[in-house]
């Protein structure tokens, strides 16, 4: 079977792929639970976003704190909640460098994501009691559990599958993410006005118990791979709890891999603020905006999937980093030039669906094959510093940048935002370009 025929099935190739490589069954099972569980919850808190109920985010201390100074905290949810996750993700950046560097490999994955279900646990007593201020806790642990997650995933399976299999193999793994995060929504859809949302916590909370089982089985083709490869990634990882973000400095590739990521959450969060607005205006209660953004999820999910089997794999197979970087930028670009021209909510809603799509099936893959090339101080330190700080940094830093291009119109918003699809675009280029200069790995 060729890699570079697209004309075959995509389902035979999916067997033949499983068949190759028994450890893909358990890395598809991992992304699916992993965001299953992740879009259980995001569609409760883009509703608390997109709230109007001050109360039901803020703690009253903290409503009292701004009234007090004349600030309309009701226009400023999503820039006051995106300013908070920032700080937040600052300080649990140097925890995980700690937690890497101190622990091996078989310890701080089931650490981490044991964590994350005690957490859950603990939001399902919160939501029970409607304690003021719930929308605020559960919206920054939410963003920053997405963020680390996914992150240590795409760590792990550059752990697990060399270069070329990666090529072949995580546009599948991608799929399964897809299909976990169409699953999502349509339970929390389903779920959400008939049993509450403390109950999809419960929900979430199994489909992590079900990750921490695939961590397990998925180590013993980590440590083959490593045997192979005369690698020990099973010791603890040692160096500087802030290695990762040396890195980046040091490094071109990162360096440039830094700045389009920056830039590209940013342009996601003028949609994003746009599309907060439109909810906002347009839905009366938390469980209807709820039920909105999951019909979002679903859409962009159902199209993330098409491309992720049809195109993903043999874009990345025949052609490497390239197109699966470039295509994904015209889209942003042209969709940026409509907005300008013509910022209709339905075309907001249609240029999120297609930038968030783009992401997820192909720039997501196709980024973290680079990972899979280079030493594990890279992926999981310098990965999850780009993945967190430069991430959630080009969401407050954008978040603020809309509220005040908003005041001039949602024209202007769209038209700053094309201007930075162009620097984005510069800098994927030059990401490409440093791409080629690193060492290929042995063919199988």
């Amino acid at each position: 079977m060729s890699d570079a025929a697209p004309n075959l099935a995509w389902h035979q190739r999916f067997r033949a792929a499983l068949a190759e490589s028994p450890a893909l069954w358990w890395s598809f099972l991992f992304f699916f639970c992993l965001l299953s569980g992740y879009y259980v919850l995001r569609p409760v808190r883009d509703a608390m976003g997109a709230s109007s109920d001050v109360q039901a985010v803020f703690p009253m201390a903290m409503i009292s704190f701004f009234a007090s100074h004349g600030i309309p905290l009701q226009e400023l949810i999503l820039q006051v909640l995106s300013s908070c996750t920032f700080v937040l993700i600052l300080i649990a950046q140097p925890i995980y460098g700690a937690l890497v560097s101190k622990f091996p490999r078989r310890v701080f994955l089931p650490l981490l994501f044991g964590f994350f279900i005690a957490c859950l646990f603990g939001f399902y007593v919160l939501f029970h009691s409607n304690i003021s201020g719930r929308g605020l806790v559960f919206f920054l642990w939410v963003t920053v559990f997405n963020v680390f997650s996914v992150s240590v995933f795409w760590s792990f399976m550059a752990d697990v599958f060399s270069s070329e299999q990666a090529r072949k193999y995580y546009g599948y793994i991608g799929a399964a993410g897809t299909i976990g995060a169409f699953t999502g929504p349509m339970i929390t859809r389903t779920l959400a006005e008939k049993v509450g949302l403390a109950n999809l916590m419960l929900v979430s909370a199994a489909f992590l118990i079900v990750c921490v089982v695939c961590i397990w089985r998925l180590r013993h083709w980590a440590v083959q791979r490593e045997q192979k490869s005369g690698r020990d990634n099973e010791s603890a990882m040692g160096g500087d709890v802030l290695a990762g973000l040396k890195l980046i400095a040091k490094e071109p590739l990162l360096r440039w891999l830094a700045v389009m990521v920056f830039l590209g959450v940013g342009v996601g969060q003028l949609l994003y603020n746009q599309q907060a607005v439109i909810a906002r205006e347009g839905f009366a209660t938390a469980e209807a905006r709820t039920a909105y953004y999951a019909g979002i999820d679903i859409a962009v999910n159902v199209l993330t999937l098409i491309v992720q089997l049809f195109a993903t794999r043999w874009l990345l197979s025949r052609w490497g980093l390239a197109p699966v970087i470039l295509i994904p930028m015209a889209a942003v670009l042209l969709g940026f030039a409509v907005l300008t021209a013509s910022p209709l909510p339905l075309v907001v809603g249609i240029v999120q669906v297609v930038t968030r799509s783009n992401e997820f099936s192909l720039m997501k893959p196709g980024r973290e094959t680079l990972y899979t090339r280079v030493d594990r101080q890279w992926r999981y330190k310098a990965g999850a510093a780009i993945d967190t700080a430069f991430y959630r940094g080009g969401e407050i830093s954008f978040s603020w940048i809309y509220k005040v291009l908003s005041a001039f119109g949602s024209q202007v918003v769209f038209g700053v935002g094309l201007a930075v699809a162009l620097v984005m675009t510069a800098s994927a280029w030059r990401l490409i370009r440093e791409e080629k200069k690193l060492p290929q790995e042995p063919r199988a």
